[in-house]
């Protein structure tokens, strides 16, 4: 048999929308008689993603100069009768001259759109060949591909709602490596989430490089609307969609699935939460209050340079807005520290969004330039690396500040919790999520099966649980089990039902 260099891929497993992680498997099966191939979604099911294999092979040293040694394969590259490692996902498609031709790292590179075609890419490669697809379609979705259930204890699940992105802002890849919005037809969603449903899942997340301007035009002819509606101040550098079944008309219809079933959705941009969206976040009991915000900068002229298209004050008006409609939501962000320009002031005023806004949860990076983006045409990438870092380091001391301030005021409170396993700080004590997606840490004991009744259960995953939050901090939350109970009676409990649990029955 041909030793060669197989694909796994970046962010899911060998089905893009597999649920679970996928492990590192046996990349050939054995008999008595010599080693048998597995089919090719088998052999491809143990090898790293791309971001596992770039651990190994940093991507400075991608395109290195002669003479320089390549950290070799980590051991679940190899099995016997075959040697895999390789490529496959949007970083594929990104490194792939470097990765193929330069270094000769692999022998097939896969795009995100070129799934379907792993089996002929295999075929070719152990032909002796270098296969390669990264092609980008205008419309594969993988609507008709259901997911795998990886790992049947896991509670929550990862449903593809649509792929793509037609922002362009000038810092982001996504376009050039996902290519142009479009969104899977809202049958196939819903069909896949009464299949999660069934098989006892307890939270969605609904995904999407921009996952709430999803626009369904597979049955247009039955769903003209008006044009697409942006918030208050915001702007767009592409056409309204006008018509087609919406983010809110998805929302809305996911929801009704389970109303046990809590659903989260993200990487949403902010110009996409018309009112109908908020609204419906604030009716719906099982769509999670937690919205992902991301900002990029506090700063108007930072925000221009990244054609974000709002400004500090569209954002900062809409932050106000999203709290009027939903009181107590919980907000996270991203926040690039450095970008192209960006000045000692630019930064102080990213900082004082920090303070304003006062998020939950913050996703901080410093800026590295991409190739193939706006801003690595256009642009020059100024800010050298150790204020990049400087500046990075004050944005997180910052929003641990305040996300400590805001995690405080919850103390006291009674979170709904959905569990899920064994906490990280100790194995005497569960975790798992509130409402706002805020991690919650308690002790593993007996708790009462309901608010009413004396009768005692083990707390286990998948289980919604009261907790009275005793203590906070930056990153989360810890606090003492009540009691079991649902979703739905969560809601309806009553302020004097609450003070009874706390106080003992």
């Amino acid at each position: 048999m041909r030793r060669f260099r197989a694909v796994r891929g970046l962010l899911a497993s060998t089905v893009p929308r597999a649920h679970g992680q996928l492990g590192a498997a046996t990349v050939v099966r054995h008999r008595q008689d010599g080693p048998v191939q597995p089919p090719s979604a088998a052999r491809l099911a143990g090898v790293p993603t791309l971001r596992e294999f770039l651990r190994t092979v940093p991507q400075d040293d991608v395109g290195s100069g002669p003479g320089e040694q390549l950290e070799g394969p980590p051991p679940y590259l190899s099995g016997p009768g075959v040697s895999c490692s390789g490529r496959r996902g949007c970083m594929a498609e990104r490194l792939k001259e470097e990765i193929l031709e330069k270094e000769k790292l692999v022998d097939v590179i896969a795009g995100p759109d070129s799934y379907r075609d792993l089996p002929r890419l295999l075929t070719v490669a152990e032909a002796g060949q270098k296969a390669v697809n990264v092609l980008l379609s205008l419309d594969e979705t993988y609507a008709d591909v259901m997911p795998v259930q990886v790992n049947t204890m896991t509670k929550s699940a990862f449903v593809s709602v649509m792929r793509g992105c037609n922002n362009m802002c000038s810092y982001c890849i996504v376009p050039f490596t996902r290519g142009r919005e479009r969104s899977r037809p809202i049958s196939s969603i819903l069909k896949e989430v009464k299949m999660l449903s069934d098989q006892g899942v307890k939270e969605v997340m609904l995904l999407g490089q921009n996952v709430n301007s999803y626009c369904d035009t597979s049955e247009v002819s039955l769903h003209m609307k008006e044009p697409t509606q942006l918030s208050r101040g915001f702007t767009t550098i592409y056409k309204n969609k006008l018509r087609g079944l919406r983010f809110a008309d998805l929302l809305d219809q996911v929801s009704r699935i389970d109303p046990e079933m809590r659903i989260r959705f993200t990487s949403p941009h902010p110009k996409d939460f018309p009112d109908e969206v908020l609204c419906l976040i604030q009716e719906r009991a099982n769509i999670c209050k937690h919205i992902h915000l991301p900002a990029q900068s506090g700063s108007t002229a930072v925000l221009k340079a990244m054609r974000r298209g709002y400004t500090r004050e569209a954002y900062l008006e809409l932050v106000e807005h999203i709290r009027r409609i939903i009181p107590g939501i919980s907000l996270s962000s991203d926040i690039i520290a450095g970008f192209c320009g960006e000045t000692e002031d630019d930064h102080l005023q990213t900082i004082s969004l920090l303070r304003e806004v006062r998020y939950n949860i913050g996703y901080l990076f410093a800026y590295s330039m991409r190739k193939k983006t706006h801003s690595y045409h256009k642009l020059q990438d100024s800010v050298p690396a150790i204020v990049k870092q400087r500046r990075l380091e004050e944005l997180i001391t910052v929003f641990r500040e305040e996300a400590a301030k805001h995690n405080s005021d919850l103390v006291g409170s009674q979170q709904l919790v959905l569990v899920e396993g064994t906490s990280k700080r100790s194995k005497m004590e569960l975790c798992g999520r509130s409402d706002g997606n805020i991690k919650v840490n308690f002790p593993s004991v007996e708790i009462s099966c309901d608010w009413s009744s004396g009768m005692l259960a083990s707390i286990k995953p998948g289980d919604y649980i009261l907790v009275q939050i005793t203590s906070a901090s930056s990153q989360s939350l810890k606090g003492t089990p009540i009691c079991h109970t649902t979703l739905n009676n969560s809601t309806k409990m009553t302020p004097e039902n609450r003070k009874t649990i706390s106080y003992g029955q």
